[in-house]
């Protein structure tokens, strides 16, 4: 399997810039394209200017200024960024394509991910003025049909996908997870399954052993480690897993996804919705 062409979203946030060299990391060692995705789409801020500006007392001119300014905002975002492509790219020798699209991400970004491998996005990042009662990157967990990347809104991250670990529960959400993430794991410089235990977990009726998955992975390429996290009855799963992947140095979780976004608080439930509300590091996932 290949990791052939990675899409990366960026947007006029301060961690657009991590997320484009978090994703030329990563294709520089799967030999991966880049598509930039850039959504000249307006932020929270710029729209609550240009509405006081147009609702206020100020004149013609004073409006016209005002659009002049956030316009030019957004080009200077983009500028920067496409030149930061571009130094990234040539230096790793890594085949890219910028695209620049009017609109809002939520609408765009799903329509451009489905041509891609991957889709990389920033998790918790400022709120599209057009989101309702969920986030852009939780919607695109659902919408997309390919699996996502989310990069924390705080951390430093220098590498992405060279210490994978895996959130295996023998579920066929987290089943779904780690076959997305195969060409990662295949290249990966270690590879961790974790298995939460504890006697208040329950034990899904007919499941095999975690041991199990580690032969199947080994055939393909991987020498992964089991690691069990205990997890105390009052804690979270979520947290004891975090705290596991940062004390390894891990720059990845590969962790299931549920539910539909409508029914967000629902059906996502339980760990991974935690685990996203908490998400310390980058998290690969896939519905």
């Amino acid at each position: 399997m290949a990791l052939k062409d990675i899409l990366v979203h960026l947007d006029q946030s301060e961690r657009a810039t991590q997320r484009l060299r978090l994703a030329v990391d990563l294709a520089a060692r799967h030999g991966s394209r880049i598509t930039a995705l850039y959504t000249r789409e307006l932020t929270a801020a710029q729209m609550s200017t240009l509405r006081a500006a147009e609702l206020g007392l100020a004149s013609w001119n004073d409006v016209a200024r005002v659009n002049q300014s956030v316009s030019a905002g957004v080009s200077e975002s983009r500028r920067q960024l496409e030149a930061s492509l571009s130094e990234l790219c040539c230096g790793q020798r890594i085949e890219f394509e910028w695209r620049s699209v009017d609109g809002p991400a939520a609408t765009v970004v799903p329509q451009h991910a489905r041509h891609a491998d991957l889709c990389i996005v920033g998790k918790n990042g400022w709120r599209s003025p057009a989101a309702i009662d969920y986030e852009f990157s939780e919607e695109l967990l659902f919408v997309t049909g390919r699996p996502v990347v989310l990069i924390p809104p705080e951390g430093a991250f220098e590498t992405l996908g060279r210490h994978v670990v895996i959130a295996w529960n023998g579920s066929r959400a987290a089943s779904r997870a780690l076959h997305d993430a195969l060409p990662l794991i295949e290249r990966a410089e270690r590879v961790s399954v974790f298995a939460a235990d504890g006697t208040h977990l329950p034990t899904r009726p007919g499941a095999l052993p975690p041991e199990t998955i580690l032969e199947h992975l080994r055939r393909h390429g991987a020498t992964p480690e089991l690691l069990r996290v205990e997890v105390a009855p009052e804690a979270s799963v979520a947290a004891a897993l975090l705290a596991e992947a940062h004390r390894l140095g891990a720059d990845l979780l590969v962790s299931g996804a549920f539910g539909h976004p409508r029914l967000w608080e629902k059906l996502l439930g339980g760990v991974t919705q935690d685990l996203l509300a908490r998400m310390s590091l980058p998290v690969m996932t896939s519905h």
